[in-house]
């Protein structure tokens, strides 16, 4: 029996631009083991558009990992590309998975424009046109003169993108579809058609697209030996060609090459439905979750907690669901910002980390601060990841009321220190007897998040337990503390 998997997304969005990244996680990357985290998931590694100063996200280089002088820069924001693949060699010799972030729906920053035609869509429903097919001039030529065909030959231009965003001939920023092209339907139907995301779209369509991108991952894996993936904006990439990409990985490596996609949207009927179209070849960061959680946040007692599981991934497909508070694009001044508040934070943990279902990923602002937003970690949740690693195992009771949650593991042989009761509440103060299990029958149980409440099991297996208003309170063998405590 392994110990229970848990992922870290190793990073946020207002991380200094210093170039030391990569050298500082491979300094830290090893007390990770400590906290139970199994997977580091790593921002994107390539060349941005911005340079040293790009998180990632927009991509000028696929092949450039901090290695070449382009956009004014050797380094990436985060170091270089043997600082890169040291720290990914130190997560593997303390037994750390390292994932890694995949963007392949757009690029940015091209080295020169090109003549084309086009036919301007409206933002709001990309099916409809706003004007005739017409000359544009489009940034769509990559080059890579920084490069200069090391690790592949392949020039980008506008017959490997299907929409751009801007016409330089006459200074509009606004959706184009290259003439000839038709947007991938195998996408999201928000905006009457979500191919289009941003710069210049990827069209997958494209045999020499797929072919190259195909080619690029194999190199990826071979040259860095990253073991999982991060997909990002799935929702605007054909599913077709996800579920091709992912299956070619696997077969080239010979591993199972875990992969989790980014579907950004609520509906927990859009992200099933893309999990089939995909055949399940992936999980999908569970969205709809995340959005419930805000919500409790933003509610308090007026949210039914008896509800904070219907509608989302892990209710529906837990296997294929991978959990979350809050990530990189919902922290304060980003795009999809909807924080969770911080009193209601060690709550939403406990409800990822210590129940059974999915995977849960940890934010990294959340266990280490945003330094740039004033944003302190969280307290307790190095506690609750601890708690994971060596007492929530074992058959799970539900206690949920409209104000307050609380659930018991029972523990399992394999690891003696486990079992354990969670309560907490919304509104006021709450005392429930629930159910451990008779294995524990005379032992003491008590809050690990420190209120120092202390419960004894009485022979049916069952204890009283109790939390204040508006807290939490975890409850664990008496005799696993100092264990739990020695890293939190």
């Amino acid at each position: 029996m392994q110990r229970n998997d848990l992922c870290l997304q190793g990073f946020e969005w207002y991380l200094k631009a210093n170039g030391r990244f990569w050298e500082n996680m491979r300094a830290i990357a090893p007390s990770f083991r400590s906290l139970g985290i199994d997977i580091l998931w790593l921002p994107p590694a390539y060349k941005g558009m911005a340079g040293a100063n790009d998180v990632g996200y927009g991509v000028y280089d696929l092949y450039d990992l901090g290695e070449f002088s382009q956009k004014g820069t050797v380094r990436t924001k985060y170091g270089t590309k043997d600082e890169y693949l040291s720290l990914i060699k130190t997560c593997h010799d303390n037994d750390i998975a390292v994932m890694a972030d995949i963007v392949m729906n757009h690029r940015l920053g091209a080295d020169a424009p090109e003549k084309s035609r086009g036919r301007k869509k409206k933002q709001e429903n990309r099916m409809i046109p706003i004007s005739e097919d017409r000359d544009i001039e489009s940034w769509t030529r990559f080059t890579f003169p920084g490069r200069n065909g090391t690790y592949s030959t392949f020039v980008w231009d506008q017959s490997c993108f299907n929409g751009v965003d801007y016409d330089n001939m006459r200074q509009l920023k606004a959706i184009h579809l290259l003439d000839g092209r038709m947007w991938n339907m195998n996408v999201d139907k928000e905006n009457g058609n979500f191919d289009y995301l941003m710069g210049c779209n990827v069209d997958v369509k494209n045999p020499r697209v797929a072919k190259e991108l195909i080619r690029w991952g194999k190199w990826y894996c071979d040259t860095t030996g990253i073991d999982a993936f991060r997909m990002d904006a799935v929702k605007h990439i054909g599913f077709d060609f996800m579920e091709e990409w992912i299956k070619e990985m696997r077969r080239h490596t010979g591993r199972e090459m875990f992969a989790c996609g980014e579907y950004w949207h609520g509906d927990v009927a859009r992200l099933d439905a893309y999990l089939s179209n995909a055949h399940r070849v992936m999980s999908l960061f569970d969205v709809s979750l995340h959005f419930k959680l805000f919500d409790v946040s933003q509610q308090g007692q007026r949210f039914d907690l008896r509800h904070v599981f219907d509608g989302t991934l892990v209710g529906r497909d837990p296997f294929h669901s991978v959990t979350f508070v809050d990530n990189h694009d919902t922290e304060p001044g980003q795009s999809l910002e909807s924080f969770v508040k911080d009193w209601f934070k060690p709550m939403a943990y406990a409800l990822i980390l210590l129940r059974i279902d999915g995977l849960p990923c940890v934010f990294y602002g959340d266990l280490f601060g945003i330094p740039a937003k004033g944003i302190a970690p969280i307290e307790k949740l190095r506690t609750l990841m601890r708690l994971r690693y060596l007492c929530a195992y074992g058959t799970q009771h539900d206690y949920f009321e409209s104000t307050s949650a609380g659930w018991t593991r029972e523990g399992v042989q394999e690891y003696p220190e486990s079992g354990l009761a969670v309560l907490f509440s919304t509104g006021g103060h709450v005392e429930r007897r629930m159910y451990v299990s008779q294995r524990h029958a005379g032992k003491t149980f008590v809050d690990a998040l420190g209120s120092g409440a202390t419960v004894v099991i009485d022979a049916n297996g069952c204890g009283v337990f109790h939390v204040g208003g508006g807290t939490i309170a975890a409850y664990a063998l008496s005799d696993a503390l100092e264990e739990i405590w020695l890293h939190a």
